[in-house]
């Protein structure tokens, strides 16, 4: 969900009179075939924001917080009190088991919610009918992790409408159905038993940490709008490679891979070839353009071997590094 400033791209649409005749934040018609409704809606663009403009959310949420390049509010619900084993690893919340939800302004006032939660199969139909009960539609549903212990699976969530309060409370009736934590107050960064600057040069990028993994993460170039919204840089386009060490210069690796259909192919094939194992291929939207698919990986061993074995996926597709 990160993205650089320099990632910002022109927004395709009509010429510039046409642009100069339609209100802020539009551009031209769209034409984008599958949108629900009128697809000749002009494209709309995120309106910037602060965190005090969703202290609201916050409060229906039940916890804080943090702004992505002033348009993206960005809540973390790290599944923590879940004990999930694959492949004999014990996985740590911040490599694969962390919900996540943001939401963004738009410049005609309404407001669009996307996520990626993590609920075990007992909680799964339980969540889903509280979503669909207070308007939150699923856009994927989906593995992460390979022969994992419980069964997990991940859910895409999606909402827009003119009521922020009312998306966070139809997201909150499906959270309190789960067994997710309150939120616990995070400490610094501590120092990780791998070779960071090996990681970044295999991959070309540098990452960041969260005392627990340490994560590498690439944006989508293209601009994506979701229907006639146009996505913020980075935001639901991401290719996220996260490492939890193991000890001995070792990891876990969990991860997906962000592509376009004419990508999948090379990217796959580049996973295998670096001993890297799929777990999914699949879509998580339903009206996005361009059309992205994702696949979820896994691998075990030498974390500067897996970050070699990433990096010709990477070379696969058009994407950029973000801190």
């Amino acid at each position: 969900m990160l993205a650089a400033a320099a990632l910002a791209p022109m927004l395709a649409g009509a010429g510039a009179a046409a642009a100069q005749a339609l209100p802020a934040g539009t551009t031209g018609a769209t034409g984008m075939p599958g949108m629900p409704g009128d697809w000749r809606r002009r494209r709309v663009k995120p309106a910037t924001t602060t965190e005090a403009d969703w202290a609201d959310v916050a409060h229906v949420l039940g916890r804080r917080g943090n702004m992505l390049r002033g348009t993206t509010y960005h809540t973390p619900f790290p599944r923590g009190d879940l004990y999930v084993v694959s492949d004999g690893v014990t996985v740590t919340p911040a490599l694969a088991l962390g919900t996540h939800v943001a939401f963004v302004r738009y410049a005609d006032g309404t407001t669009m919610v996307m996520g990626d939660v993590v609920v075990t199969e007992d909680e799964l139909q339980h969540v889903t009918d509280a979503w669909q009960a207070n308007g939150i539609a699923q856009t994927a549903l989906h593995k992460h992790l390979l022969a994992q212990t419980p069964d997990i699976w991940w859910t895409h969530v999606h909402g827009h409408g003119h009521d922020a309060v009312a998306l966070a409370r139809g997201l909150r009736a499906g959270f309190d159905l789960t067994g997710t934590p309150p939120a616990e107050p995070t400490g610094p960064p501590v120092p990780h038993d791998l070779d960071i600057a090996g990681i970044e040069a295999a991959l070309g990028a540098k990452g960041s940490s969260d005392g627990v993994v340490y994560k590498v993460v690439f944006a989508r170039r293209e601009t994506i709008c979701d229907g006639h919204l146009v996505l913020p840089p980075g935001l639901g386009s991401t290719s996220a490679f996260n490492f939890q060490p193991l000890g001995g210069g070792r990891a876990a690796l969990s991860g997906d891979c962000v592509m376009l259909a004419e990508e999948v192919q090379n990217a796959l094939g580049a996973l295998r070839r670096g001993g890297i194992k799929l777990v999914e291929l699949h879509n998580h939207h339903l009206t996005e353009n361009p059309r992205l698919f994702f696949t979820h990986f896994w691998a075990v061993g030498d974390a500067v071997e897996l970050a070699r074995g990433l990096r010709p996926a990477v070379d696969a597709t058009n994407v950029v590094p973000i801190s």
